[in-house]
């Protein structure tokens, strides 16, 4: 088979392009699962027994296995390509979503380490799909856009799951939905996924060999300046949002449930608006660094005010909309880290950072949820108790702002302004200089 993806990389590849466009509705998809878990806390609780601890801890469990996998998907995807490697994330993703649905506490566990698992294929697939499909002119817009339905599904699986799960169908029955529905689309991502890999020998699809692009990536100090900053600028979302964000609005600013989900979708909200926003503009300046530095920054400053200041300082919805703006800033550095590494290893690039990003969400999530026990002392989770674990958001988004500074600046107007290389002048034949 020929390689399809040596083409160039100036030109629109179409079948690249439609196939992202459905491995963009498996993001969409897995988000919605992701962050599902927010708004059905007390279920959980009640069905489960468990503490904030343990809920925590449960819903946690989706990043252990995300962040393994991401590592696995980026080596299949440069080894493999998309074709069948995209079906195989949906069906994890699908069963994870079913054993959830069962209501028993062991199927739970293991349906939230398969969701991780098939996720972990959503994103990474649709950045390997745009690297092929895409001129790189627009990469970090395409990446944007991606990360753009990506929220929606965040927030869609906040708002619009609440009034499912209270209203028309219990709280089981919408995972066994989601399951079916990622089974469904898997079969249609095998039929529209192109192949884009030449032959292999044996011995270069050996398992061991499908890591090998991982050594020149994670030899790379780049590579974890990107990963670290991307994973700190997560965290306000991943654990402090979709985990958290309800209680905080119910128990802290004692907001009505649903009012207190409709506020809190407003995060992801932001970041369909944020993230193609950001990432237009770093193409169209052609910087990267005074982007994320600048969306890190505002995220910074709402994050104070939220925990901080007076809740009607900033009118309804738009102080969780400006924070999910700024956190768009997040998907620059999976944009760096792709330029900052070899073209050949696009896919584990991808691979690495998510993995970096997401093991330091589910490290995370139970410390977080540890704290706030701790702070408790096992009393109501009320302002003060949030306010205090938030410290651990804001130390990462200020950590995250100062490894900006050691990223190094890949957008085009930098690498244009970059002096060239002359050449020595070789002397003629039988003369000399």
């Amino acid at each position: 088979m020929p390689d399809q993806s040596a083409r160039p990389s100036s030109e629109f590849h179409w079948p690249f392009i439609a196939a992202w466009a459905f491995c963009v509705v498996f993001y969409f998809l897995q988000y919605a699962l992701r962050s599902a878990p927010g708004v059905m806390i007390p279920e959980l609780t009640s069905s489960f027994g468990l503490t904030a601890l343990g809920v925590s801890a449960l819903i946690g469990l989706y990043y252990y296995t995300y962040s393994t996998f991401a590592i696995v998907s980026g080596a299949c995807f440069d080894r493999y390509g998309a074709k069948y490697v995209v079906p195989v994330g949906l069906a994890l993703l699908a069963i994870g979503a079913i054993l959830f649905g069962m209501g028993l506490a062991a199927a739970a566990d293991a349906g939230r380490l398969f969701q991780g698992a098939g996720s972990a294929f959503a994103f990474t697939g649709a950045v390997y799909l745009a690297s092929h499909g895409f001129p790189g002119r627009y990469l970090a817009t395409a990446i944007g856009f991606t990360q753009c339905f990506g929220m929606l599904g965040g927030s869609a699986g906040q708002f619009a799951v609440a009034p499912l799960i209270h209203g028309v169908l219990p709280w089981q029955q919408f995972w066994i939905y989601g399951g079916l529905a990622a089974a469904a689309l898997a079969l249609i991502a095998l039929i529209v996924t192109p192949g884009g890999h030449a032959e292999r020998t044996p011995a270069q699809l050996s398992i061991w060999s499908m890591f090998t692009p991982y050594k020149s990536v994670l030899s790379n100090p780049q590579s974890y300046l990107c990963g670290f900053a991307a994973g700190l600028l997560f965290l306000p979302t991943t654990v402090g949002d979709m985990i958290w964000g309800v209680s905080f609005l119910r128990e802290g600013w004692h907001i009505g449930y649903a009012e207190a989900v409709n506020r809190a979708a407003m995060v992801p909200l932001g970041w369909v608006i944020g993230c193609p926003l950001l990432g237009y503009i770093a193409d169209r300046f052609g910087r990267r660094k005074p982007v994320l530095i600048g969306g890190a920054t505002l995220m910074l400053i709402v994050a104070l005010t939220i925990l901080y200041m007076p809740h009607d300082i900033i009118p309804p919805y738009l102080e969780g909309l400006l924070l999910g703006i700024g956190s768009g800033a997040a998907m620059i550095p999976y944009t760096i880290i792709k330029e900052v590494n070899a073209d050949e290893v696009k896919g584990s690039a991808t691979g690495a950072i998510n993995f970096l990003v997401f093991t330091l969400s589910a490290l995370m999530a139970p410390i977080y949820g540890w704290v706030l026990v701790k702070v408790s002392n096992g009393g109501p989770l009320d302002l003060p108790v949030f306010q205090q674990a938030g410290l651990i958001g804001v130390g990462g988004i200020a950590l995250a702002i100062v490894l900006s500074f050691f990223i190094r600046e890949t957008g085009s107007a930098a690498q244009a302004s970059k002096p060239k290389t002359l050449l020595p002048l070789k002397p003629a034949l039988g003369g000399a200089l």
